[in-house]
């Protein structure tokens, strides 16, 4: 797959949250090459914002694993939330899409106990959904509205969504993937607040995992690199897509499906059984450590 993957894109721009259909190539989420093998048959899984990029190549694994699917999505998401749901149902698997903003505690209590009531348990929950938005200027121009949307819907709504799934996944001795990011070793200028929110989530994957590993949960965490996903033309300048990922040691930014694995691995009770509190980087060889 990785020789036929673009190591340059053309410069692009969309309005955020961005939409996977405008994109130029459009991301690969393993539509026509993951095969699953049963590692996650019966299971249930809440994946947030499962849309699009990194969520839906998360989503499709997990279907095709055998899992049913639950996923959030913003309501400006919805063709790509309707792509996913597709895709989910494709792959032989209930799915429950939820449209909500996940900046309240409300809302994210309530994804859980939907999942749960429409599903009849919870598996694995993946805290995915992220924001991110590039600065030209300096910290002078990190606005309070601004950096409120960021701590709120990449940390606040994390804690908020695991906070109300332990009950559930104490029960099916279940486990947690957040997501994180290269950006929490190699934070860039442009992305102080979002690079501060990826460092705070391995530092509480780290702590969750002590806290729950009594209760039989593992909790883990996934630190992707530059991946091609709509996050990218929404939130860069778009004369900076042309290189981007071009700094890795692979020399090119990653796809969607090649990030999934590392979430089917580690959502597997048979092959991560004894895998909690650490950090898996997928960056193209950047380090993570």
């Amino acid at each position: 797959m990785a020789d036929a993957l673009p190591e340059t894109f053309p410069a692009q721009r969309q309005d955020p949250p961005g939409l996977t259909a405008a994109m130029d190539p459009v991301p690969d989420h393993g539509e026509d090459t993951y095969v699953g093998h049963g590692r996650l048959e019966g299971h249930v899984a809440l994946i947030t914002g499962g849309d699009s990029g990194i969520g839906r190549a998360v989503a499709l694994a997990y279907a095709r694993e055998g899992a049913d699917i639950a996923f959030t999505h913003l309501p400006e998401e919805q063709p790509d939330a309707d792509e996913t749901a597709r895709l989910v149902r494709e792959a032989g698997r209930r799915v429950l899409p939820l449209a909500v903003d996940l900046r309240d505690p409300e809302a994210c209590r309530s994804v859980v106990e939907r999942t749960v009531e429409e599903l009849a348990r919870l598996d694995v929950l993946v805290n995915n959904a992220g924001y991110q938005m590039a600065r030209g200027g300096g910290i002078a121009e990190l606005d309070d509205e601004h950096l409120d949307r960021t701590l709120k819907t990449n940390l606040y709504a994390l804690f908020w969504t695991v906070r109300a799934a332990v009950p559930h996944l104490r029960a099916s001795r279940g486990c947690v993937i957040n997501n994180t990011s290269i950006q929490a070793y190699e934070p860039s200028t442009s992305l102080v607040d979002y690079a501060a929110t990826k460092a705070a989530i391995n530092n509480a994957t780290v702590n969750l995992a002590a806290e729950l590993g009594p209760d039989g949960i593992r909790v883990n965490a996934v630190a992707p690199g530059p991946i091609w996903t709509p996050l990218q033309p929404a939130t860069q300048p778009a004369e900076k897509l042309e290189q981007f990922g071009s700094d890795t040691p692979l020399g090119r930014a990653g796809q969607p499906a090649e990030v999934a694995p590392a979430f089917v691995f580690l959502a597997s009770p048979r092959d991560a059984s004894y895998v909690s509190g650490t950090v898996l980087g997928v960056t193209g060889g950047k380090p993570v450590f």
